[in-house]
């Protein structure tokens, strides 16, 4: 059996000892619904004493009793390990349960979803161990990460309310698994295996404040969202428009947008993939003759897509959350579609309107090589325009949109290209790279479209 898979095979053994918290707390007086779970309505002092210490003990033997020659050392050793004579990898893990366990308890928040967090991190890089012993396909690697991730997420949850025996939303558990499980096989596609604390802790996080978000989810809304979601990462990947990471952030996302959202929000969303994909693959020889050819064969990765997405996920989770900050809805709806809308304007200016030239640039109108940063064509922004006025076209679709927000967001995914452009001429390569670019410019044009339909009365405080 090879290392790999041995050192995993003991993390998910210890990661499995998190079913403890919930059978300390289940000695107590659990309540009849797993939300939230005090802790001094559930444990006494000495309880909870042996739960805060227990595991950051054994953090404390991995570090100071377990030497770098023997059998235990070996199982747990990380490459890094084995240099520096310490288990630091199961001491940053256990160190990391640890702080989950003291958020968990301490601030009442969801056992389900710290069981789940462990759960799904551990089992799915053990598959994953085991899978690639078999293959290498980065595809193949990450689905089987994430389907068992998603499994043993749901069945931790599980475990957790039979414990307690508490309730437990089915919907809410499938989602919070589904979402889980993406995100950490992303977060794992950019940081290395002895970093996993990280995304433990990061998963968790987020899954509490999704569970916390006031949202009624029902059986048929998750299960169109996953299939929905999948089938278009799938697509994504095999005509080649996304890479692996760019897959799975594409696919988080439209996870989000369904459930936090709707599909109409999906409508909007996907429309960005779908003509961003097509126009970065079409003409593609001859970008490439021209030095201008997205890399990667076209294949957008994971840092592309949430650069252009960022904005507009943070948009439809405020959405859903929309009662508790006390902002309309439709806000949020402008951010999402103004930011959409700027993304889908700067990809089409730049795809397209590298096809033309000689490109000016922005802010002297002087010739400049193809590719120059700030460089821009009448063709593109031709382009780009028109790519603003089909987001704002599908959002009066489905939208209850005039014409005037139709026009706040075709104006707002004007600005943000522009705006990209003037930040590509003046800071992009000295203090910014692409992606921050990228960011600011949807930044730039969600706060353009809300700032206007509140100017023009199109969304009402």
């Amino acid at each position: 059996m090879a290392s790999t898979v041995r050192r995993a095979i003991g993390f998910a053994f210890v990661g499995s000892f998190a079913l403890l918290v919930p059978v300390f707390v289940g000695w107590g007086e659990a309540p009849t619904v797993v939300e939230t779970i005090p802790i001094g309505s559930v444990l006494d002092p000495a309880e909870a004493t042996t739960i805060l210490v227990s595991i950051p003990f054994l953090a404390v033997m991995a570090l100071s009793l377990v030497t770098s020659h023997g059998p235990l050392f070996d199982l747990f050793a990380f490459p890094a390990d084995h240099a520096e004579g310490r288990l630091y990898g199961l001491a940053s893990f256990c160190l990391g349960t640890a702080g989950l366990t003291v958020f968990t308890l301490q601030f009442g928040l969801s056992l389900p979803v710290f069981i789940a967090s462990v759960f799904l991190l551990v089992y799915g890089n053990l598959a994953e161990k085991v899978a690639r012993q078999f293959t290498q396909d980065p595809f193949v690697l990450t689905a089987v990460f994430t389907g068992t991730a998603f499994c043993t997420g749901l069945l931790g949850q599980m475990l957790t309310a039979a414990i307690l025996g508490t309730t437990l939303s089915v919907s809410l558990a499938v989602f919070l698994g589904a979402s889980g499980s993406l995100l950490a096989a992303l977060l794992r596609s950019v940081l290395f295996d002895r970093d996993d604390p990280i995304v433990m802790l990061t998963v968790a996080l987020v899954l509490w404040l999704f569970a916390d978000l006031p949202i009624a989810l029902g059986p048929a809304q998750v299960v169109g969202a996953l299939c929905i979601t999948l089938v278009f990462g799938y697509l994504a990947y095999a005509l080649e428009t996304a890479s692996v990471t760019g897959m799975l952030s594409g696919v988080l996302l439209a996870l989000l947008t369904v459930v936090f959202g709707d599909y109409g929000w999906f409508a909007v969303l996907i429309s960005f993939f779908a003509v961003g994909g097509l126009a970065t693959k079409f003409r593609y020889e001859s970008k490439q003759q021209r030095g201008l050819a997205q890399e990667n064969d076209g294949a957008r990765g994971g840092g592309n897509v949430l650069a252009n997405s960022a904005v507009a996920l943070l948009a439809v989770i405020g959405a859903a959350a929309h009662t508790s900050l006390s902002v309309p809805k439709a806000a949020f709806l402008f951010a999402f579609t103004g930011a959409i809308a700027a993304a889908m304007s700067d990809t089409l200016s730049s795809e397209i309107g590298g096809l033309f030239g000689p490109p000016r640039l922005i802010t002297t109108m002087q010739p400049v090589q193809p590719g120059t940063d700030g460089g821009v064509t009448w063709q593109g922004v031709v382009a780009g325009a028109g790519g603003a006025a089909l987001v704002a076209a599908i959002a009066v679709a489905f939208f209850d949109l005039t014409a005037l927000g139709a026009g706040i967001i075709v104006l707002a995914g004007v600005v943000g290209m522009t705006v990209d452009s003037l930040l590509g001429a003046t800071v992009e390569g000295p203090l910014f790279d692409n992606m921050a670019v990228n960011f600011l410019a949807t930044l730039a044009a969600a706060i353009v479209a809300v700032g206007l339909s509140f100017a023009t009365s199109v969304v009402v405080l």
